[in-house]
């Protein structure tokens, strides 16, 4: 009897995890194709293909500053065919601004961070603005005459913009685009007198000499840009970072996430990853899954206050 109920049981056993994986993997990408989040993710999927067999398909979702994709995420099946890559932002930023399908970092399974990097300002080379100490001048003289483009409202970028703004006592215009792929061409095209953007995906413009970097939002100068001054050296406390990271939906099998965080591990250990990002002035920055976890929720505290205080806390 025992024996006939074991049999049962593991009948009605799911066998995906034993077999996993075996059918195509979708990894989920939260901005559109040609900004930094879509760049790492086709890196990832590029570096874990041999593990996948079956293959592995970067999809993006963009929207909602990466919450899109990951809402998706939240509702699909927890058997490690659907992951996403996702700025952290919208998860300790998003999820506190909007009505979402998820809320805190104990509603999904992030299994490994993957790298790191913090936002800069910057303005077409045509701009009459050499430093941002000249941009800052001008908005306090003339408040709401500066528009500054970021990847989106409730990103990293945004709150650091904000977050410059309340320091230097002054009002400029956010304007919010679905990443870089829209903001760029806008800034470029004189819509806006600046953007909010990441190193890697500004190394390009500004090597072309089509952008120049005027401030970065990080504790340290940026060894990619030795010249551009930190917000905090010129006297503004302001440097929030963005993490990119993996995730599964909450409950799918420890062995299946520990074979997908098995196979990013090693490809963000792969010399050429760790150059590429490098090239593109980011640092690898690797954290395994409950460790991410606590950072996280560090994180969404921090991001707690600061969306208080500029009246965007959803209660």
């Amino acid at each position: 009897m025992i024996r006939i109920a074991l049999c049962a049981l593991l009948a009605f056993s799911p066998p995906a995890a034993a077999q996993y994986p075996e059918r195509p993997v979708t990894l989920l990408a939260g901005y559109p194709p040609g900004g930094l989040v879509d760049v790492v993710a086709r890196l990832v999927a590029e570096g874990v293909k041999a593990k996948f067999p079956k293959g592995i398909a970067v999809v993006n979702r963009p929207g909602a500053a990466g919450a899109v994709a990951v809402a998706e995420l939240v509702r699909s099946q927890p058997d490690g065919y659907t992951v996403v890559l996702t700025p952290h932002s919208a998860l300790v930023i998003a999820a506190q601004i909007n009505d979402l399908a998820y809320k805190t970092p104990d509603d999904y399974d992030p299994f490994i961070n993957l790298v790191a990097y913090y936002p800069m300002i910057a303005v077409r080379t045509e701009s009459p603005y050499q430093s941002i100490q000249e941009l800052i001048a001008d908005a306090r003289a003339n408040p709401g005459k500066i528009r500054v483009g970021s990847p989106g409202e409730g990103t990293s970028s945004h709150l650091n913009l904000e977050e410059l703004m309340h320091r230097a006592g002054v009002k400029m215009i956010h304007v919010p685009y679905a990443g870089w792929g829209q903001s760029s061409p806008s800034l470029l095209g004189g819509h806006i007198e600046a953007l909010v953007a990441q190193p890697g995906e500004l190394k390009g413009q500004v090597d072309g000499k089509r952008m120049r970097v005027l401030v970065a939002f990080q504790p340290q100068r940026h060894p990619v840009f030795p010249d551009v001054p930190t917000a905090k050296e010129l006297g503004w406390d302001v440097a929030n970072g963005v993490w990119y990271l993996l995730m599964a939906p909450k409950k799918t099998p420890q062995q299946v996430v520990k074979y997908l965080h098995d196979a990013a591990k090693a490809a963000i250990e792969d010399p050429q990853f760790a150059g590429t990002m490098a090239a593109r002035g980011i640092d690898v920055d690797y954290r395994p899954g409950e460790a991410l976890r606590a950072d996280l929720w560090r994180e969404y505290r921090l991001h707690t206050d600061i969306l208080r205080r500029i009246g965007m806390l959803k209660q």
